[in-house]
């Protein structure tokens, strides 16, 4: 069922406690993991980032248990066309768009958030979905459904991003796919840092110490080009009281993974990562630009290559990174593909006509920009 998230209305808590133990059920269980759609790291980014209330939670139950959660919001433009949509809840601060869907149910789910979109009266247009992993469940089960509904839907847009998921032991790997002039440059820089004093590689494991943790990565972000920017965290009140709640709150369920490295007791490059099933999400990373001659933020991805491939319980872990990342890229070999669905959706009378003329807009507008660019 659709519903509006209202995190300070007067049954706030009993609300978010109730929807927050079904949730917790659905992520154990789901069949793709997702960081950023955990109950933890969403009901805080509702808190926190969704300020206009903006966000609807569509649930898919079976026999009265829920098989699937997908935040979505409205969107008056689709790119540059002035067409509207609704699409999958992505903020600045999400680097995966999958749907929580209940392992063995996922068809399912699937099947019931599109008949509750298309039956919504504030669902217009179609359906754009982002961060969806080409290979994984959800995509399965979008296809499956819209071969199975004749529904019509296309993939607008895919690219391959970083991703660690390998067998071998970090030492290994590390030898395997980087280049021995690479290594061999890396050792000479850790050399050159330990010259300077004592250089300490930390995981974050104590309760006590994760506020002074949260503190220094965002006074170490905000130091640096992002801060300049005013795109740091800690430039903004919304974003780095989410960060603070997030890290907490992932760190209580056991979700947190904080990596840093120390110069003399000093952080000179951090790391944060959020854990979800078998797999992990490499979210943000910030450096002491000082020591950037150093290479840092590479240092101290070698020691999260040994945290994770010395970890059992981590499988894989999904860099979030741009395509064509220049410094991830060189170290992890390989690749998820992150594909954008647009769907179309359903309805009755002048609201079906309305969807079908939005869903051939958006694709006739497409595909003559394809040609256009071909031209180019």
């Amino acid at each position: 069922m659709p519903m509006a998230f209202h995190p300070s209305g007067p049954d706030a808590n009993g609300q978010c406690s109730a929807q927050r133990a079904r949730w917790a059920a659905l992520a154990l269980d789901a069949a793709e993991p997702n960081a950023f759609y955990a109950p933890d790291m969403l009901t805080t980014a509702l808190n926190h980032l969704d300020g206009n209330g903006r966000v609807q939670l569509i649930e898919a139950e079976a026999n009265g248990n829920l098989i699937g959660l997908l935040p979505v919001v409205t969107h008056a433009r689709h790119g540059r066309l002035p067409v509207a949509c609704v699409g999958n809840w992505m903020h600045d601060h999400c680097f995966m768009g999958a749907a929580l869907i209940r392992r063995g149910a996922e068809q399912a789910a699937w099947r019931a958030f599109l008949a509750q979109l298309d039956d919504a009266p504030w669902a217009p247009g179609f359906l754009h979905l982002q961060g969806i992993d080409a290979a994984g469940a959800n995509a399965a089960a979008i296809a499956a459904i819209c071969t199975e509904q004749h529904r019509d839907w296309r993939e607008v847009h895919r690219y391959d991003r970083a991703m660690l998921h390998s067998d071998l032991g970090a030492d290994s790997y590390w030898d395997t796919h980087v280049r021995a002039k690479k290594r061999k440059e890396l050792r000479r820089l850790q050399k050159r840092l330990g010259d300077l004093g004592a250089v300490a590689q930390r995981l974050l494991t104590e309760a006590s110490q994760l506020s002074e943790w949260v503190e220094s990565f965002l006074a170490l972000e905000a130091a640096g080009w992002k801060g300049k920017q005013g795109t740091a965290l800690a430039c903004s009140h919304a974003d780095s009281a989410f960060f603070r709640a997030a890290c907490a709150s992932a760190f209580q369920a056991g979700r947190l993974h904080m990596l840093r490295l120390d110069l003399n007791g000093r952080p000179i490059a951090m790391l944060v990562n959020f854990r979800h099933g078998e797999g992990a999400f490499s979210f943000k990373i910030a450096i002491d630009e000082e020591f950037g001659r150093f290479s840092p933020g590479v240092l101290i991805e070698i020691a999260n290559l040994h945290a994770v491939q010395g970890d059992p319980d981590i499988a894989w872990m999904d860099s979030c990174a741009a395509p064509g990342h220049p410094m991830i890229d060189s170290l992890w070999v390989e690749r998820r593909t992150i594909v954008q669905y647009r769907i179309a959706l359903r309805g009755a009378g002048t609201r079906r006509l309305q969807r079908s003329a939005a869903f051939a807009i958006a694709n006739a507008s497409e595909a003559i920009a394809r040609k256009l660019k071909g031209r180019a």
